[in-house]
């Protein structure tokens, strides 16, 4: 997939009003539509612009394009950075008939629907629109459920048409057993009523920051637990941790790398709860010395052991 500067497409700056953004984009689309150019790449133009208008025309669309930074080239293989639209807070969904037949690039940044029921009138009342938002929050804090206060960026304009980001904060009760993905719905917390209709809510998507011992798979959660050469090949048992506390763990004579040990219920809560994943990495101790040198001489002395014995022809 190829990154599409959006600002480059529409020859403005990166700074520039949305007034100024209109303005381009309405130049441009007269010069390049397929009905009054003669250029052959009218029409590719002429999409392009209006994919690009697509997303700078919306403060929120934009906000999160900006998100991005500056230091990738147009036409340069992209990918989105894990987590690249955590923090803000949107309304409503990202697409619309509209964009239909983007680029794969504009689909994989927006190509989402909205994360919780669209706003409901009746009468003269409505209730406010839903909105949505992406927070990354500590494994351990599924395990065990929390309250944590998150920040928020919120895109606004300022008196000059110019994107700003507002920070709100709110506490938020994470339950106990929640997952990636999962969604937490904060009543009365999304856009404001009208005619004295209630406010919207705001859905809340969960992720996890990146976590120096665990990986999550669904309800399930892994542990790469580092082992000595004999703790495999003898057996034994080990002490390991897990986001409740240390356990006792048996390591079965003649494991191999990779090996995975399952600790039943020791995923994150629920019903039924996920499993703990062990996956056993053999770590060599390193000859540094030389009483380890000896040790390793004896091994292939004594040791029957060929590892590439299965390459033989």
């Amino acid at each position: 997939m190829q990154y599409k500067d959006y600002y480059e497409s529409l020859s403005v700056a990166r700074d520039a009003t949305q007034d100024e953004i209109k303005k381009a984009y309405r130049k441009l689309a007269r010069q390049h539509h397929p009905d009054l150019s003669k250029d052959p790449d009218a029409e590719r133009r002429f999409k392009e612009i209006g994919e690009a208008y697509e997303v700078l025309k919306d403060t929120e669309k934009r906000a999160a394009y900006d998100q991005l930074g500056t230091d990738y080239q147009t036409g340069q293989t992209f990918r989105p950075p894990p987590n690249w639209d955590a923090g803000f807070e949107f309304s409503g969904g990202f697409t619309d008939g509209e964009a239909a037949g983007f680029s794969d690039f504009f689909e994989t940044l927006f190509g989402r629907g909205q994360s919780g029921p669209s706003a409901r009138a009746s009468g003269f009342q409505s209730k406010g629109q839903d909105h949505h938002a992406k927070v990354l929050i500590d494994l351990e804090d599924a395990y065990h459920g929390a309250t944590r206060r998150i920040s928020l960026g919120v895109p606004t304009l300022d008196d000059d048409g110019r994107v700003r980001i507002h920070e709100r904060r709110l506490d938020v009760r994470i339950p106990k057993g929640i997952l990636k993905g999962q969604h937490i719905r904060l009543n009365g917390q999304g856009g404001p009523g009208s005619g004295g209709g209630p406010a919207g809510d705001l859905y809340v998507e969960i992720d996890f920051t990146p976590n120096s011992r665990y990986r999550a798979d669904g309800a399930d959660v892994y542990l790469d637990l580092p082992v000595a050469p004999w703790e495999v090949a003898l057996g034994g048992k080990v002490r390991v941790p897990t986001p409740e506390g240390f356990v006792e763990l048996t390591i079965p004579a003649g494991s191999a790398q990779n090996r995975k040990l399952r600790l039943k219920g020791k995923g994150f809560p629920g019903q039924p709860p996920g499993d703990l994943y062990v996956v056993l990495q053999i770590v060599l101790p390193p000859a540094t010395d030389d009483a380890a040198r000896r040790v390793y001489q004896e091994m292939a002395e004594k040791l029957p052991f060929d590892p590439r014995s299965n390459l033989e022809m």
